[in-house]
């Protein structure tokens, strides 16, 4: 059966009621530990900031919008990455081909990518790039643990189920993230989203949070 697009408003209408019970120690955790990674690591922020303003010209940090729970948008934040003024349609040409699951000679995302600053390719490597959305998960607009969120433009390439993925709240991780991350087409990223969210557990969340630090070193 087809999965509807869906709306915050609704979101009581799609999950069983013993999930959206259990919801509630979720976002305890999400607000607790983002609030402590925060603390921890604002020292080893501020000095990636100073990186990046020594390494190039723009902001230090890139808000992007993307699609949160139940398809309503928000503003993503990342360490900037790219140069200034860099050719979006790069990023369109290649969200294209994973969708329609033809990578290139590089797989999905290309490995060398010019728009990328020299400090960039670090970040995005260790996924250091990724710790501003420990603000997003503050202000309840992400999880810790939950499925990617996606950028508006790449939504009418969805197919009628992939909008499963829009029931819960989208996370920093998940089970993309600890599965092989950009060798996996889109289709493949659904299917695994689809089963986060259909089987979602406290239990689910710690072990992809455990299995994380091992698939980033792994990287």
């Amino acid at each position: 059966m087809a999965v509807p697009q869906v709306s915050g408003a609704v979101i009581e209408e799609l999950l069983p009621y013993e999930q959206l019970q259990a919801l509630w120690p979720k976002r305890v955790l999400d607000f607790l530990l983002s609030a402590v990674l925060l603390t921890l690591l604002a020292l080893p922020m501020a000095i990636v900031a100073v990186l990046i303003k020594l390494d190039s010209r723009g902001p230090v940090l890139f808000g992007q919008r993307r699609i949160g729970l139940g398809g309503e948008e928000f503003t993503l934040y990342k360490f900037r990455s790219m140069r200034q003024g860099n050719d979006q349609g790069v990023h369109l040409r290649q969200s294209a081909r994973w969708f329609e699951g033809t990578p290139g000679a590089e797989g999905f995302k290309p490995v060398r990518d010019p728009r990328i600053t020299r400090l960039g390719g670090l970040l995005r490597k260790s996924s250091i790039d990724e710790l501003p959305q420990l603000i997003n998960v503050l202000k309840g607009e992400m999880s810790l643990v939950g499925p990617r969120p996606l950028m508006p433009y790449d939504r009418p390439m969805y197919k009628d189920w992939y909008f499963e993925r829009e029931r819960m709240t989208p996370g920093i991780t998940g089970l993309w993230q600890v599965s092989g991350r950009d060798r996996l087409s889109a289709e493949t990223m659904m299917r695994l989203d689809a089963r986060y969210v259909r089987t979602w557990s406290m239990v689910l969340d710690l072990k992809i949070i455990f299995l994380t630090v091992p698939a980033l070193l792994g990287r």
